[in-house]
């Protein structure tokens, strides 16, 4: 299944459609379910960017996937909802929800939030210069890498790694995207090579590269940076 940028999480299919091809159109690959648990496989499955959340599905409701959802990864989270009113738009918001939608809404609308949340949490971030994690420093203007304030020589594609994964920190990331990011899908190189760059890795910012602590391995996914 492809990565997708954004996952939308809603029950009414029609709605969750219209959404799925407004933002395509945009340029943004998009990824739908109809179910809580089938959402939150998703959203572990894949390295979304952007969740937009319905609060009235069966089963499990929205308010529980968007608690869950943030506990586990750092993306925007955007609730759409019937439930009108000030004290569904505090619980929400309470839960990590960074922005609450009332249906009915625009498309126009719903694309400009879009827009305006990516922007704000990606697009910026990924211009900044220093990327820093307890005593490991990134400098992307010199393409430097420091810990505790030494210098940590690195090939550029363990270097080009370690920048997606803090780019990515708190979310699993599959190892067919990290290596389709940084070999490219063209590559002759063999998809296990990633596995020894994560090795590498491990040796050059980690106490213990046995136990590591900031590289973690999701089993059956992939990899995923945890801040110490």
């Amino acid at each position: 299944m492809a990565l997708a940028d954004i996952l939308v999480i809603e029950d009414n299919l029609e709605l969750s459609a219209v959404i799925r091809d407004f933002l395509e159109a945009e340029g943004y690959s998009v990824a739908a379910a109809s179910s809580a648990e089938e959402g939150l496989e998703l959203l572990d499955s894949q390295a979304v960017k952007l969740l937009l959340l319905d609060i009235m599905l069966p089963g499990i409701d929205g308010f529980a996937v968007c608690r869950l959802a943030r506990e586990k990864y750092n993306l925007p989270i955007l609730i759409m909802s019937a439930r009108h009113g000030d004290d569904n738009k505090i619980i929400g918001l309470e839960l990590g929800a960074d922005d609450y939608l009332e249906k009915p809404f625009t498309i126009q609308l719903l694309i400009a939030k879009v827009k305006a949340h990516m922007r704000r949490s990606y697009e910026m971030n990924d211009n900044r210069q220093l990327l820093t994690d307890g005593d490991l420093l990134v400098n992307r203007s010199s393409m430097q890498v420091f810990l505790a304030e030494a210098p940590v020589s690195m090939t550029m594609k363990e270097y080009e790694l370690l920048v997606l994964l803090l780019n990515n920190r708190g979310k699993a990331l599959r190892k067919e995207w990290l290596f389709g990011q940084v070999w490219g899908a063209d590559s002759f190189s063999e998809p296990s090579t990633l596995t020894v760059h994560i090795n590498k890795l491990r040796e050059k910012i980690e106490l213990n590269p046995k136990q590591p602590k900031r590289i973690v391995t999701v089993w059956g996914v992939g990899y995923k940076y945890e801040a110490v």
